[in-house]
């Protein structure tokens, strides 16, 4: 499923995996070599026993594939399977494919927006219509061989070919606004930390990216320095032109409303952070809350509304909406209050070619605007053309 987490129902990994081979029938003296096969296939790392509710967004993903792979089917429908994963990860899920599917003369049909991960793998390539009806099909080298241009233009990630975003020639970074020093996080009954200790400094125009393998902590990281999280040792605190706030308090002891006036978060599953009726309330949620009039408010929403192609959706309910589009609403209502720092998690996931630079453009803009950015990504491509410096997570 597009929603990974939609697919997990069970506590433990290994549980979660021999759930469908349960249903099926299989001898029970037969599960557990079968559930320790498919976690080896998709590199899961933890083991039988890890707490499906630990996992990162990556390790979620590596085990709803391998509970499918368990079941050996004929028919594989994999929707974004590779969306959440890091590079390694991306490699092994489809060398696992490419033999499944070799040596059990499987089917699999895959909605992708990356092509370029996953084209070696397919005979045919669909392209579609939005709103129905089919632009392209056929053997992939015809399809975007012949029809390359056009599909580019249209916003398909043609395999070769990416968007072009602009860098502006900046003025060095600005003070200091969040500075997190040796943050360590364990959550409540696990066995190991999730964020070893950590120092991160966040400037003001300046774009960090923070990658890393699946589980490396990078979430982890990103929910301490937006103060959403207590770590479990360490400090988070304002600086420069922030740290006269909420009488010198950490950054996860301030008041909600203070809290988001300065930082906007993006949340890897856009669907955490949605709370009202309809997309246009959702985004002028923000400036509400945080003391903006109506006529500002409204003046705001249409202005992201229009930039990010959510116009047309204004009325809809958010929880109603694709991946792609519930992930631009996610980005436009952390930035909706025009904060001094943002934190993304996994901002560009879901998109085509012409809306993800849509967002790389975006957050370029922010960076040049002064904002402090913390990306978490495992989008090449997306620290390329915006981000600074690197910290990467091990």
């Amino acid at each position: 499923m597009q929603d990974t987490e939609a697919a997990i129902v069970m506590n433990r990994a290994g549980d979660d995996v021999a759930f469908g081979l349960e249903n099926r029938g299989v001898p029970a003296d037969q599960i557990w070599a079968r559930v320790d096969e498919a976690l080896a296939a998709v590199g899961f790392p933890d083991g039988r026993d890890a707490r499906t509710d630990a996992l990162s967004g990556g390790e979620q993903q590596r085990l709803a594939i391998a509970g499918i792979l368990a079941l050996r089917p004929g028919l594989l429908l994999l929707d974004e399977v590779t969306a959440n994963l890091d590079p390694a990860g991306v490699a092994l899920v489809c060398d696992v494919l490419a033999t499944v599917l070799t040596a059990t003369g499987s089917t699999a049909v895959l909605v992708e927006h990356r092509v370029e991960q996953v084209v070696d793998l397919v005979d045919r390539a669909v392209v579609l219509e939005p709103g129905g009806g089919i632009v392209a099909d056929g053997p992939p080298a015809e399809v975007f061989g012949r029809h390359g241009d056009a599909l580019a233009a249209r916003g398909v990630w043609v395999p070769g070919r990416h968007p072009v975003v602009r860098r502006t020639a900046r003025a060095p970074a600005g003070p200091p606004l969040v500075r997190a020093e040796a943050v360590r996080l364990r959550y409540p009954g696990a066995t190991r930390d999730a964020l070893p200790p950590t120092d991160l400094t966040l400037r003001s125009g300046q774009a960090i990216a923070v990658t890393g393998p699946n589980g490396a902590g990078k979430s982890s990281l990103a929910l301490t320095c937006a103060g959403l999280l207590r770590p479990t040792s360490g400090t988070v605190g304002a600086a420069g032109p922030l740290a006269g706030r909420a009488a010198g308090r950490p950054l996860w002891g301030w008041p909600a409303r203070e809290l988001a006036r300065a930082v906007g978060t993006v949340f890897q599953d856009p669907e955490h952070q949605f709370v009202a009726r309809s997309v246009r309330e959702e985004l002028a949620l923000g400036p509400r809350l945080t003391g903006a009039d109506d006529a500002s408010a409204a003046a705001r929403v249409d202005e992201l509304l229009e930039r990010l192609g959510l116009a047309a959706l204004a009325d809809a309910n958010p929880f109603t909406l694709s991946g792609g589009e519930k992930r631009r609403l996610s980005v436009a209502t952390a930035i909706a209050t025009a904060p001094a720092v943002v934190v993304a998690d996994e901002p560009t996931f879901g998109q085509d070619a012409l809306t993800w630079a849509a967002l790389a453009d975006l957050l370029a803009d922010l960076r040049d605007d002064g904002c402090a950015l913390a990306l978490v990504t495992h989008d090449r491509a997306l620290v390329d053309a915006v981000t600074d410096n690197e910290l990467e997570l091990s």
